[in-house]
């Protein structure tokens, strides 16, 4: 009977062998599967701000309102992790395109807001504010426009292979004949 237990003894302890050799081969590519995972979500959304960026950059130039064609032809590189290489390339495609422009009211405006100011300039050479003391004139139109766009950005990183997509609607003010020039 001493015998038989001794060869069963070596069967029990090469098969537990099997089973962890097993659970360690399963735990390694387990793993190896949830960094490939991790890697790529972090590409994406390495992408998607790289993507925003050139939406942030392009709608927030001053050339932007003279020129948005132009402007949102210039592609945008982004060193994401700071190592000096250039990581993504942003470029917006489809070129921005104006779906609406509204004239804002003088009355909608701030005069104590120096940005609303420029807006309630005159046209003559004085530069004069159209102003009754400390109130804004409430009727006519300034001479901004509110502009609404429709913006895309393709980012793309040639070493990941990472390709996204942002779309984002925007309004930008813009001079008054600057908007009738670019929304038509």
């Amino acid at each position: 009977m001493h015998r038989r237990q001794r060869g069963a003894a070596l069967y029990v302890v090469l098969i537990l062998m099997l089973v962890l050799a097993w659970f360690a081969i399963s735990t390694s590519r387990i793993s190896g599967q949830q960094l490939q995972l991790v890697g790529n979500s972090q590409a994406e959304h390495q992408g998607i701000v790289a993507a925003q960026r050139a939406i942030d950059s392009t709608i927030s130039s001053n050339e932007f309102s003279k020129d948005p064609t132009g402007v949102a032809g210039i592609p945008i590189e982004t060193d994401v992790d700071a190592d000096g290489s250039i990581d993504f390339t942003a470029k917006l495609e489809p070129k921005p395109n104006c779906i609406r422009v509204r004239p804002i009211k003088t009355m909608e405006l701030d005069v104590s807001k120096e940005g609303d100011r420029v807006c309630l300039q005159s046209s003559g050479a004085s530069g004069n504010l159209i102003t009754i003391p400390g109130v804004a004139v409430a009727a006519g139109d300034s001479l901004c426009a509110a502009s609404e766009w429709d913006v895309a950005a393709a980012a793309a990183d040639p070493k990941t292979k990472t390709s996204v997509t942002v779309h984002q609607g925007v309004t930008v003010r813009l001079v008054a004949s600057d908007a009738k020039n670019y929304c038509k």
